[in-house]
């Protein structure tokens, strides 16, 4: 599957018009937002957990980013309330959950080999700094040579 797949083009879209699609798990629903591949992929999607669902344990050959953005996401390290980073490194596995539901942003297969950090980042309590211009605030979460990885907070009417 091919969505947004060059990376060099922009795309630009509601993610809110997007259907929902099942996944493989019963339960658990994504808006994809950009994909290569068929099931295992280099992909960015929105994933919803209704209560109670869970997902079977599963390997990240090219790594996983999530953001918490609703309810509690949860696997055998621990429980992530909204706001939560996590970064699990090329190679890791796990069986993810949620008992009360929750939506995450994930990206998949986007990680440096070389790259081995697991990260954990309550942002709702970490440090914000001042951006390059006037409006912008920057909480870096993340660097590994060339990438850097951080949430990025606009004022109303900031322009860059």
């Amino acid at each position: 599957m091919e969505l947004h797949a060059d990376l060099s083009q922009r795309a630009l879209f509601d993610s809110n018009a997007l259907d929902w699609t099942p996944s493989p798990m019963a339960g658990v629903e994504r808006r994809m937002l950009d994909r290569h591949g068929e099931e295992v992929a280099r992909a960015t999607s929105l994933v919803r957990y209704a209560p109670g669902s869970r997902f079977e344990r599963h390997s990240h050959g090219g790594g996983e980013e999530i953001l918490v953005l609703e309810g509690t996401f949860s696997d055998e390290q621990g429980d992530y309330p909204a706001g939560t980073y996590l970064r699990n490194p090329v190679g890791s596995n796990h069986a993810p959950s949620s008992e009360q539901g929750c939506t995450i942003l994930v990206k998949l297969q986007q990680m440096h080999s070389a790259d081995q950090q697991r990260l954990v980042i309550d942002t709702t309590n970490s440090t914000w700094v001042p951006g390059l211009v006037r409006g912008l605030e920057v909480q870096p979460l993340h660097a590994f040579g060339s990438e850097h990885v951080a949430l990025v907070r606009w004022a109303p009417g900031t322009v860059f």
